[in-house]
């Protein structure tokens, strides 16, 4: 594969990071793992710096997500002061898959929706 080829395949894991009222939204995409998972970080760590009210993270076209990228979403969820604000929305079956084999799904609030996660009370 040429490198102009392979550029154009990669597909950044942080789609967009949008304020919404008390919201941070940060959204991904793709594959995440070990080789941009410090991209995932930042953004996160970034959102959470400001002290949202809720920090929900829109997992919607996430398709596939190793254990370095589950490491990051624990670790962005203890920079908030309150955990329950850390939220994680639409996540597909692949993303709900590795959070149950985890057990992180028991640790994280999953909501069907963006809308769903914006409006769960934390």
């Amino acid at each position: 594969m040429a490198r102009d080829e392979a550029d154009t395949l990669y597909e950044p894991p942080v789609v967009a990071v949008e304020q919404k009222g008390d919201a941070y939204v940060v959204k991904l995409a793709g594959e995440l793992d070990l080789y941009n998972s410090h991209l995932v970080r930042e953004a996160l760590f970034a959102a959470a710096a400001e002290g949202p009210e809720r920090l929900v993270v829109d997992m919607a076209d996430v398709r596939f997500v190793d254990s370095t990228a589950l490491g990051v979403l624990i670790e962005a969820r203890t920079k908030l002061a309150n955990r329950d604000a850390f939220l994680l929305a639409a996540c597909g079956m692949e993303t709900k898959r590795a959070l149950e084999i985890s057990g992180l799904d028991r640790h994280f609030k999953l909501h069907d929706s963006l809308d769903g996660a914006l409006g769960a009370p934390v």
